[in-house]
């Protein structure tokens, strides 16, 4: 098969879909791998690294999207790259579509077929494409979210872990899954006082016995939420429903209730978000402020970090790779269900329940073009 991988363009995105061992393994399995022209740099490969596996460099996207039968990226196309797409394509790569409207019908009208990363979702409901990239974003969201809380970006001009004789800060986690663990870990060790809310009383009872003193577990309702952002400086948003718009947890009006220079990181942005003033940001300019509340929206956050998300990333998605390159994509999804989740779309038709239901469109079982 004919695997293309194009450099990243969106803003500041220095990850790599392919690292030069997984493009050593498709090659040593007959595959043909073209790999654009500095599409390693950011993440620390040079093209002679891949040149040295077997893969050919290819001058420019066109070539690399032109080549290729299975196209593999990180973030979902922007609309400079649309035009690449065609029906006999198949792409894997984050998409997020329920999150975008326009995004979804551009790849609707272009027939291709999009199997997305974070839909991808093992019989025990994990998503094992997600995870690496939740687990950097968490704990990149307390770094970030520190930052900001300095009185140079317009915070409350608190440290995070206090000193002896002075608090430490306060910072609420939405969620209580794998962002809101590593969001959780990263805070407590710095010291901050640390409150986790989660629907899942399971859940709850689950991290109950394994995070440290400084971390409460509450439920997660209305009440709760209020009374926690009010006293906090802190808000991260970390709720997940796959493949499927956030829900809104904390409203515009809500705002009013927190802490003047207060910071929210909403992890959740790249699906619509759980804070309803949120709106994606880059990484050239993270943050904005709404009544008083910054607010951090970048929707590539480990993009920031590109060696460590590159190598995290495709460690979880070359199996997956191999499988689609090996048997093609029809094959590979019917005999591997947790690859059959994360097809989206295929031959114009929406084949994922969450994106259809974020727009209200029809949905087709996913099943009915692999058979």
């Amino acid at each position: 098969m004919r695997i293309g991988v194009p450099k990243e363009i969106k803003t500041n995105e220095n990850r790599v879909a392919l690292v030069p061992a997984g493009a050593e393994a498709l090659t040593a399995s007959g595959h043909q791998v073209f790999i654009e022209t500095g599409a390693g740099i950011g993440s620390g490969f040079d093209d002679d690294a891949y040149r040295a596996v077997g893969a050919e460099i290819v001058s420019d996207a066109a070539t690399a999207w032109g080549n290729a039968e299975l196209l593999l990226k990180v973030k979902e196309p922007i609309e400079a790259e649309w035009g690449f797409l065609r029906r006999d394509l198949t792409l894997f790569t984050y998409f997020h579509f329920a999150a975008d409207e326009k995004l979804t019908n551009a790849h609707l009208a272009s027939g291709a077929t999009c199997i997305a990363y974070e839909t991808v979702e093992l019989p025990n409901r994990d998503l094992p494409l997600l995870i690496p990239m939740s687990e950097v974003a968490g704990r990149m969201a307390v770094q970030e979210g520190a930052k900001y809380l300095e009185k140079l970006y317009g915070g409350r001009g608190v440290l995070l872990g206090g000193v002896p004789g002075v608090a430490p800060a306060k910072v609420v986690i939405l969620g209580g899954g794998i962002v809101g663990v590593n969001a959780a870990k990263m805070a407590a060790g710095l010291g901050a006082m640390v409150v986790v809310l989660d629907l899942s009383l399971e859940r709850l009872r689950y991290l109950s016995d394994v995070m440290p003193a400084n971390v409460q577990l509450v439920h997660s309702n209305r009440h709760n939420i209020l009374e926690q952002i009010s006293t906090c400086d802190l808000v991260i948003g970390g709720v997940l429903i796959p493949g499927a718009k956030a829900p809104k947890l904390v409203r515009r009006a809500d705002l009013a209730l927190m802490r003047p220079g207060a910071v929210i990181v909403d992890v959740a942005v790249d699906q619509g978000g759980c804070i309803e003033t949120i709106h994606p940001t880059t990484h050239e300019n993270p943050t904005y402020t709404v009544d008083g509340i910054i607010h951090y929206g970048v929707a590539n956050m480990p993009g920031a970090v590109p060696r460590t998300s590159t190598l995290a990333l495709t460690n979880a998605t070359l199996p997956y790779t191999l499988l689609l390159a090996n048997k093609g994509w029809k094959k590979a999804l019917r005999e591997n269900s947790a690859l059959l989740k994360g097809l989206n779309m295929t031959d114009g038709k929406l084949t994922y329940q969450g994106v259809s239901d974020a727009f209200g469109m029809e949905c087709t079982d996913p099943a009915t073009f692999v058979a």
